[in-house]
């Protein structure tokens, strides 16, 4: 039902039914205010729209907001500009009554278009050769005479040549760490600059264990890709 029907509907239950203003409020489930109005005109009022202070920057905003942007491309980080600060700013010093949100979708255009805070950079990776490897561990499941085991399969990849090495233990200890960095290839070894992953790290911190026995579980190295 729309006003004016509302308005009609009031109407004639006041002077067709003669019911009181509380009856029809009552009945209709609406304030009595409204059916005053109804019964006051029938045409309803119009909406009343809020009076707002204008939200949008204008251009000389904009001017300086680029101003400050700019000046914060040769300042330090600490002290650059925030969104909340330049719209703090625009309130304090040029009565500025629009949102937030208005003054951050500005600002980050402006910064995409400046290059603001972003950097190219390139990082060139140069390994010598013999210089570094990966190590890490993991499971894989041998076929024995006796039956199925899980062992504990140390892996270094050289990062030169990309050659593998890969040596089976019962476990994950520091002497097995130690004895496959010792066997393993001499361009693939790096007693100095070997990069643990986390379980790496996690066997090589532990305590010495009793020596384990090795198992061979196929090939223990891949072919050597040298550039």
């Amino acid at each position: 039902m729309t006003k004016v029907e509302l308005f009609e509907a009031i109407r004639r239950d006041r002077h067709v039914q003669q019911k009181s203003v509380r009856e029809i409020a009552r009945d209709r489930g609406i304030h009595r205010r409204t059916v005053r109005q109804a019964l006051e005109s029938a045409v309803p009022p119009a909406r009343k729209r809020t009076e707002r202070e204008a939200s949008v920057l204008t251009a000389a905003m904009r001017q300086l907001i680029d101003a400050w942007l700019e000046g914060d491309r040769e300042a330090p980080r600490k002290q650059r500009h925030t969104a909340r600060r330049i719209w703090q700013r625009l309130r304090s010093e040029q009565d500025f009554r629009g949102a937030e949100s208005t003054v951050r979708r500005y600002v980050g255009r402006r910064r995409r278009e400046l290059g603001a805070g972003r950097k190219d950079v390139t990082m060139i990776l140069v390994h010598e050769p013999g210089a570094e490897a990966e190590v890490d561990w993991y499971e894989a499941a041998v076929d024995f005479p006796g039956g199925r085991q899980t062992v504990q399969v140390f892996a270094m990849r050289a990062c030169y040549s990309g050659r593998e090495f890969h040596m089976a233990f019962p476990r994950a200890t520091q002497r097995a760490f130690l004895e496959a960095h010792a066997q393993a290839p001499r361009d693939s070894k790096s007693s100095e600059n070997t990069q643990l992953s986390g379980r790496g790290r996690r066997a090589a911190a532990r305590g010495l264990a009793r020596r384990p026995t090795s198992a061979t579980v196929g090939p223990t190295s891949g072919a050597d890709r040298g550039r």
